[in-house]
């Protein structure tokens, strides 16, 4: 008799924690649903009603000399994308990775540039102007605008003012370019390439980068 109850005490048991796991599993379903039909539904905002964000970011204007490494002086066709970068260079400031490109007309170790550069506390520095192609993003050279991002370690992961500063350019270019968060890529999604190495890592957090640009955009632009 006491072992017939104790396994009826058992099956209610199990039947109860059942319950609950399922109950969790349906409300976490729920959730990522409803989080998913408000990144939806602010991108769609953004974009049916037009909304931009045309507030230049405050940088520095540190403009490379013009020469065939760093800064070709050609003009950059209509402006269809932008492409996130990663400096690859743990630790090293915004300026500091100016400098290098700046150097490359003497040193002609390769051909490389970016438009912006966004320093480890979210110093903008530009490099080239908006109207010049960039030697950064190979065969999206010609219609795309890029940003390079400095991180603190191998990681790859900017600091929360690199990556304040990214969302705010970003929402800025999209405006003054007319796109939208579909033109932002990464310099992966031109070549392969591990670059940005946090965001190919983490595609999730890509997307809550875009999340987090619109929802920048309803709030801050009109």
């Amino acid at each position: 008799m006491q072992r017939n109850k104790r396994k009826k005490r058992q099956m209610y048991v199990r039947m109860e924690v059942c319950g609950i796991v399922f109950l969790l599993l349906a409300v976490l379903t729920v959730t990522v649903h409803i989080v998913r039909k408000q990144s939806r539904d602010i991108k769609e905002l953004v974009e049916e009603k037009h909304i931009a964000y045309t507030e230049q970011p405050e940088m520095k204007v540190r403009l490379l000399t013009v020469n065939e490494y760093s800064r070709p002086g050609v003009a950059l066709e209509k402006v269809k994308g932008i492409v996130v970068h990663y400096t690859a260079n743990p630790g090293s400031t915004a300026m500091q990775n100016r400098n290098y490109f700046e150097g490359l007309k003497d040193s002609h170790i390769t051909k490389a540039s970016s438009h912006f550069i966004i320093g480890l506390r979210g110093e903008i520095v530009q490099c080239i102007p908006t109207a010049e192609i960039a030697y950064a993003s190979n065969n999206r050279n010609k219609d795309t605008i890029a940003i390079e991002c400095c991180h603190p370690d191998e990681s790859g992961q900017f600091t929360e003012q690199t990556y304040q500063s990214l969302v705010r350019l970003v929402a800025y270019c999209m405006g003054r370019f007319s796109l939208t968060t579909d033109d932002v890529i990464r310099h992966h999604d031109v070549t392969g390439k591990n670059c940005p190495k946090y965001y190919v890592e983490h595609p999730d957090e890509w997307k809550q980068f875009k999340e987090d640009v619109n929802r920048f955009i309803l709030e801050n632009g009109g």
